[in-house]
């Protein structure tokens, strides 16, 4: 939380919000004692929320800082996230693998024209059907996701696997994306050793990944386009994302094209790509 705070002064000019401006700042952004006038608390108890002891936070206290940083509503709800507020009771560690419903692995296999991902909170690929997994991991073993061993990462595979990087042209874009959207599940889970050991991970095997993390983006990334250097399609492509109406923090991510396209007509050969038996009994899409 007190790294949220300060990158989000720091992000400030007084003329954001509505202060003026003195001379010229040894360093950029807001001062604490600027925060703390505008949040309406005192300069000591901001410092304090700025070196972690946020302990006994409150909702006004939240709010106040939400309005005096101009944060959005991603933001906000963040930040709630990140005080605790709704965890003052800890709860013990969930670090047991995570399965999906078997509703909800019906559902994608019956969208057979829609490439459909389910993913847990940890990012981590729970299900998939078959136009899914061609499009975005073909390279691996269709039956993964049932070994919670085995499981690739969404995450883990955009930042340390080749093959998925080489997949966005604009990798940086989708890489900033995925990074913000982790930001806002590591303070929703922020109980999770597994989703705190995929970010420490990643902050070790990856420089960009690190720097990426330390500036706290914050993104709720439901709908958007992305476009993929794939072999079948190299096409524009819009994605939805479904979350469950639960705590579970499971998400199906589909992929969509516009009728009559030439992305929908890729989608459409995608779909019928051959599928060959891995040497050790599993299946793997050759759609690359």
């Amino acid at each position: 939380m007190g790294d949220f705070l300060r990158k989000r002064r720091a992000a400030l000019s007084p003329a954001d919000v509505g202060l003026m401006d003195y001379g010229t700042r040894r360093v950029p952004g807001l001062r604490r004692e600027e925060v703390a006038m505008l949040a309406g608390m005192s300069v000591t108890y901001y410092a304090r929320l700025e070196q972690g002891q946020h302990a006994n936070a409150s909702d006004a206290v939240v709010h106040s800082l939400a309005r005096a940083l101009a944060l959005t509503d991603v933001e906000r709800k963040h930040l709630a996230d990140l005080s605790g507020i709704k965890r003052r009771n800890p709860r013990t560690s969930r670090d047991r693998p995570d399965h999906v419903r078997p509703g909800t692995k019906r559902l994608v296999d019956s969208m057979g024209g829609v490439p459909a991902v389910v993913l847990g909170k940890r990012t981590e690929v729970l299900a998939w059907n078959r136009a899914g997994h061609r499009l975005v991991a073909s390279h691996v073993d269709f039956d993964a996701p049932d070994t919670p061993s085995a499981r690739p990462n969404i995450t883990r595979m955009l930042f340390l696997d080749e093959a998925t990087r080489s997949l966005y042209p604009h990798w940086r874009s989708e890489a900033g994306r995925a990074v913000a959207s982790l930001r806002l599940l590591s303070g929703r889970f922020a109980d999770d050793t597994g989703l705190a050991a995929l970010v420490g991970e990643l902050t070790l095997k990856s420089p960009e990944f690190g720097a990426m993390w330390a500036e706290h983006p914050v993104e709720n990334c439901m709908s958007g386009q992305k476009t993929l250097n794939h072999p079948q399609l190299g096409a524009l492509l819009g994605f939805e994302v479904l979350t469950m109406p639960d705590d579970s923090g499971h998400r199906i991510l589909t992929y969509t094209a516009e009728p009559d396209s030439e992305a929908a007509a890729a989608l459409t050969r995608l779909q019928r790509a051959p599928l060959t038996i891995a040497p050790e009994g599993g299946s793997i899409d050759r759609a690359v």
